[in-house]
């Protein structure tokens, strides 16, 4: 997905709804790369650089785990990688597609279900990195990590892109707009008993620029509308792609924080 938050982009000329939603219906939305949106969608970046800081930790340590690494795209961005790295990942897609780009860079990519235990003895790794996991299983965290050893992750905050989630389901209640909070985040690496030394957040702007953007950001990431299909949502879709041909991009906002917690030692 573009970073440019406000720049003109081109609509897709004379293609039709169904031209659209059928384009975007079709692409694969394996890993964790969002290029397909490049020219269709944009999104505010996060003022930290999540990829360039992990990669400066990376770089300092000597055993480090990946959770939740996807299709390992950002791990292997890392320019330096520590002699042992190891990511985790759930969806059987992904593990695959990241063994392909990892492997030849020397990290394991072990298939885990994302619930505890991780597959690691005690005090395995001196930093533990995530970008966006589902749910940070702290007690594990802990567990896995040596005195002294860093979690650093980048995760989604509360009520990220709402305004897309409303539109197809209607007004979600206050707790489902409390869930992933920082601050519960903060005090759940507090109580396993992390330090915490760095909690940010951010607030981003995010555009759609077509409906086809729309259906491949709700393909592939499914815990947005949970069962979303373009059949199933097809008059709502119509309704939505006449509203950007006539008042320009959907707006909505990302929103994201920093967490980084260190194992006392």
């Amino acid at each position: 997905m573009s970073t440019t938050p406000s720049s003109p982009c081109p609509r897709p000329g004379a293609r039709t709804f169904e031209e659209l939603i059928a384009e975007a219906d079709a692409v694969p939305v394996d890993g964790w790369d969002f290029s397909w949106l490049d020219g269709r969608a944009t999104e505010e970046r996060p003022p930290w650089g999540y990829a360039r800081a992990m990669g400066e930790r990376m770089g300092r340590a000597t055993a480090a785990l990946d959770i939740q690494t996807g299709g390992g795209e950002v791990l292997a961005s890392v320019p330096k990688l520590p002699p042992l790295t190891v990511a985790t990942e759930s969806w059987p897609p992904n593990v695959a597609r990241a063994t392909a780009l990892l492997h030849p860079l020397g990290v394991a990519v072990v298939g885990d279900h994302d619930e505890p235990p991780l597959p690691f003895g005690d005090e395995a790794f001196d930093l533990v990195v995530s970008r966006h996991p589902v749910r940070a299983w702290w007690t594990e965290i802990a567990r896995v990590l040596r005195p002294g050893g860093t979690y650093f992750s980048q995760e989604v905050g509360p009520a990220s892109v709402f305004e897309l989630v409303e539109y197809f389901l209607g007004p979600q209640p206050d707790e489902a707009r409390a869930v992933r909070d920082p601050e519960r985040a903060g005090a759940a690496a507090s109580a396993a008993g992390l330090d915490v030394v760095d909690l940010r957040t951010a607030a981003l702007r995010t555009e759609f620029h077509d409906i086809g953007a729309v259906v491949y950001f709700l393909r592939k990431v499914i815990w947005m509308v949970p069962g979303f299909t373009v059949d199933g949502y097809r008059d709502r879709l119509a309704a939505l792609h006449r509203r950007i041909e006539t008042e320009g991009p959907f707006v909505a906002t990302t929103t994201r924080f920093l967490i980084e917690a260190v194992k006392p030692g």
